[in-house]
């Protein structure tokens, strides 16, 4: 079972570095250049505060779902993704309420994180499985 939640926090902590550099680095490259007054320039980012930041909330994520979940599955992890990527994305979104970014890059936000919630739910389902009780 441990080997399966540190496999879980590995695997969705590389998918959501993945899909970071996807979204921020690359679709989102352009939006954030037209509102480059609000972000710190690169070289003033503090790259591990950031990846500290992914691998605790994949811990998190990860954990949650190994002590309350307890059929687990594939479908349980991608209905627990959803649900997490909709509070998350919510809150990501809601950054429009009040920094002066566009309606779009609030949507961009909303929709990147709920699909990483989505393939965070889908590797715990695949990696976490239920205990099996011993036959007596």
């Amino acid at each position: 079972m441990l080997k399966g939640v540190i496999l879980a926090i590995v695997a969705i902590f590389i998918a959501w570095s993945a899909l970071d550099f996807v979204i921020h680095g690359m679709l989102l490259k352009e939006a954030y250049e037209a509102t480059a007054h609000l972000w710190r320039p690169m070289q003033d980012m503090n790259v591990m505060l950031m990846h500290a930041v992914t691998l605790s909330v994949a811990i998190c994520f990860v954990l949650i779902y190994q002590a309350c979940v307890t059929q687990k599955s594939i479908c349980i992890g991608v209905k627990l993704g959803v649900l997490f990527g909709l509070a998350a994305g919510i809150m990501a979104a809601s950054a429009y309420a009040y920094m002066p970014i566009s309606v779009s890059l609030a949507i961009h936000w909303f929709a990147g994180v709920f699909v990483e919630f989505i393939v965070a739910g889908w590797l715990v389902g695949v990696l976490i499985k239920s205990e099996e009780l011993p036959a007596v």
